[in-house]
């Protein structure tokens, strides 16, 4: 239930998942039958990444009456690491991503509670030259999140290996994805952060742990926070809240953007439009609270253009908490002192109803 939740499946589709788990708390193997009726496939299922399975027929992808059984005990995860933290469980695991072209690594904390159920969960997108590590180290958000019982999932910030495609500079290639899926060369083949924090991400998470599809909530810091922010406007169906430390908050009009933009998506101005947080919110907004903080001292600020984002948000009226933070920088350690008040924002939220 938990993936077709994630699928957003249709009463036309039949798709069981029996999820095994290793007694010694190892890789989770999948069992999974599917069966669809013509025309009505959805692309995420033709495309779920089964390392030593492959993709599924393309007789499946297509929308026909035949069934396709996966190998029993075929390993959609490797386990790297799951630490005791907070009488709850801190992972990390990697997998073939069919959407980045390669192996990606994440971070998951679940809470005691994912024991005995689904429990809500709250991504966060880190920023530029970050791994999944970053957050998951040096924010305290475990803590947190284990007295609200959220689950915390810490994605990667870029497809990354010797076959993947990077620069020189720190602002682009590997480590800044800028959560978009490019479509210009050398950085199309992998580069498609958007659909893999978005679609293939998600999906994997859901069958394979405990978490409620249906009570999600989204942040991020700097580039990650721009991602958060672009995502939950985007898909205002998915989080229930959404917020930011630090983002950047008006690409299209920084350097922290106009560089990348041209890079993974052309010349093309109006296709950035989409990944701008300041002209998304004043053109669409987003359903439900919004709270961001950036600090005074913050030594990107003029990248960052909170003022940008501050009157979009008076252009939308829009529920929002927007916050400078007398005398904080850009660093984790800012970040770490407001991350309690941003699990409680989120778990009010997401515990609402």
């Amino acid at each position: 239930n938990r993936l077709l939740a994630a699928l957003n499946i249709d009463d036309t589709w039949e798709m069981r998942v029996q999820l095994e788990r290793d007694a010694k708390g190892g890789a989770k193997p999948c069992r999974s039958v599917t069966r669809c009726a013509p025309g009505t496939c959805h692309p995420w299922l033709a495309r779920l990444a089964v390392p030593g399975a492959g993709r599924l027929p393309r007789s499946v992808a297509q929308g026909s009456h035949i069934r396709h059984e996966l190998a029993e005990g075929c390993m959609v995860l490797t386990t790297i690491s799951e630490n005791a933290a907070f009488e709850g469980v801190q992972g990390v695991y990697t997998h073939a991503s069919t959407a980045c072209g390669c192996d990606m690594t994440f971070g998951l904390f679940l809470p005691a509670e994912a024991r005995t159920g689904p429990v809500p969960a709250l991504w966060f997108l880190a920023g530029l030259t970050c791994t999944h590590e970053n957050a998951m180290l040096k924010t305290g958000a475990q803590a947190w999140a284990a007295e609200a019982g959220i689950a915390l999932v810490f994605p990667d910030t870029s497809p990354r290996g010797a076959g993947v495609s990077d620069d020189e500079a720190y602002d682009l290639g590997q480590g800044a994805g800028f959560y978009v899926n490019a479509t210009h060369s050398p950085w199309a083949p992998h580069f498609r952060m958007w659909e893999y924090v978005t679609d293939e991400l998600p999906v994997l998470i859901a069958a394979n742990f405990a978490i409620d599809s249906h009570r999600q909530g989204i942040t991020g810091h700097s580039m990650g926070g721009h991602g958060a922010l672009t995502i939950a406007m985007t898909l205002p169906d998915r989080y229930r809240s959404v917020s930011a430390f630090a983002p950047i908050s008006n690409p299209c009009a920084s350097d922290w953007g106009r560089k990348q933009f041209s890079a993974y998506l052309g010349s093309d101005e109006r296709a950035w439009a989409a990944h701008d947080a300041s002209l998304l919110m004043a053109a669409r907004g987003f359903d439900g609270p919004v709270l961001v903080d950036t600090g005074t001292d913050d030594q990107f600020i003029d990248l960052l253009r909170p003022e940008a984002l501050a009157a979009a948000v008076a252009t939308r009226r829009q529920q929002a908490v927007l916050r400078l933070q007398p005398g904080y920088d850009h660093s984790y350690f800012f970040v770490s002192t407001f991350m309690q008040d941003h699990v409680a924002f989120h778990a009010e939220k997401l515990y609402d109803g």
